[in-house]
């Protein structure tokens, strides 16, 4: 299923890419169209005709960065939903010396002092325009081109028009020019086959040697590619084929990988035996059972460890605590009233609390008593006596 899925999208990049385009049905006028409504041959001709064609994918406020006395920017309509943010980078390029080629409402919208309307009247068919000028774009000779728009102002001079409706016209910002067309026909694939489309566009652009920038950042194009489908369904696509690969890892690893049985303790482990005989004694309340528990321990450690006779830790408390001293030398005084009060535990009910206590102290004594068999200067000197 990998492999097939792998082969699909194989088939798909390469018929993306390199299969030709069967439907000319892309009307955006850019470099990269190569149908009828792109302007991919605009771009290809100007570069064999001494200008230094190039595709600017940038927003206009890094036109800072050019130099705009020998630049002309071709801003052929806009896919752009928000074209004011590219109004002050324009601006400032024109104001510098610019040139701008600008077509249809939306790149208008971009210019400074932009006035355009609605046409006087509906055209069914493409206008002839009459020149009104006798500059080079009055002179390139009438232009069939569609009229969405006109241009509504005094402020600019008309070169073009169609009865009554400016559609090309040209006027000065700062120290650079605008020239603006109703359509970007004249500069697609398909006007460039008449002179007089051609003639306007050499007109409109200025004379051989300049820098032509074609701006592509205004139909969507972005100096990376990951800029450029921003905004596209490519990113949710990809989120999309990375969860189906995550589903068939797990899937699969899930029916191939290493079968183990799962860790469970057993029942009879030390903790659990421990923790139940704990349980237990609390419940019955036997705090007898520890402390007479730590008194054996207590008895066993002064006859294996400390070598006093059966007969001796089988009788009262205080004679063992003799023993204890003779052999020892530990003179402690709480060492009798301990070993009394652990042979009494079990008719005494201890707390928990105190049978605790009583178990801490004996253990005490065991430790103390093995440190002093331990060390090797537990010996009295001069008759001294250990507690």
């Amino acid at each position: 299923m990998v492999w097939v899925c792998l082969g699909v999208l194989a088939v798909i990049l390469v018929g993306a890419f390199f299969a030709p385009a069967r439907e000319d049905n892309d009307p955006v006028p850019s470099t990269w169209n190569s149908g009828s409504a792109g302007a991919k041959a605009a771009y290809l001709l100007l570069g064999q005709m001494d200008y230094k064609t190039e595709r600017w994918d940038r927003p206009a406020a890094a036109l800072s960065e050019v130099d705009a006395t020998h630049t002309t920017l071709v801003l052929a309509d806009s896919e752009l939903a928000d074209v004011s943010k590219e109004k002050a980078g324009v601006a400032d390029f024109l104001n510098r010396g610019g040139r701008v080629l600008a077509t249809g409402a939306f790149s208008a919208f971009m210019l400074p002092e932009s006035r355009i309307g609605l046409p006087g009247h509906v055209y069914t068919a493409l206008c002839y325009t009459t020149p009104q000028s006798l500059n080079a774009l009055g002179r390139a000779g009438q232009i069939a081109m569609p009229v969405p728009i006109r241009w509504n102002g005094n402020g600019a001079r008309v070169d073009q028009s169609c009865g009554n409706d400016a559609v090309v016209v040209h006027y000065p910002v700062g120290e650079g020019e605008v020239v603006w067309w109703s359509s970007p026909a004249p500069l697609s694939n398909r006007g460039l086959r008449n002179d007089a489309d051609l003639w306007l566009l050499l007109a409109s652009v200025g004379a051989p040697g300049r820098r032509v920038l074609f701006d592509e950042y205004i139909h969507g194009a972005r100096e990376g590619i990951w800029a450029t489908i921003s905004g596209t369904p490519v990113k949710a696509l990809c989120w999309q084929l990375a969860v189906v690969a995550l589903l068939l890892v797990l899937s699969f690893g899930r029916r191939n990988g290493p079968l183990r049985t799962r860790v469970r303790a057993p029942r009879t482990s030390p903790l659990e035996f421990a923790e139940s005989m704990g349980a237990l004694y609390q419940k019955a309340g036997a705090a007898d059972v520890a402390t007479g528990v730590a008194e054996r321990r207590l008895t066993d450690f002064l006859h294996n460890e400390g070598g006093i006779p059966r007969e001796t830790l089988r009788s009262t408390p205080d004679a063992i605590a003799a023993a204890v001293a003779t052999r020892f030398f530990y003179t402690t005084p709480d060492f009798a009233a301990d070993l009394k009060a652990a042979q009494e535990a079990e008719f005494d009910k201890l707390s928990a609390k105190g049978a605790l206590e009583l178990v801490r102290r004996i253990d005490r004594h065991i430790a103390n008593l093995t440190s002093l068999m331990t060390d090797s200067h537990s010996a009295p000197k001069n008759g001294e006596r250990r507690d």
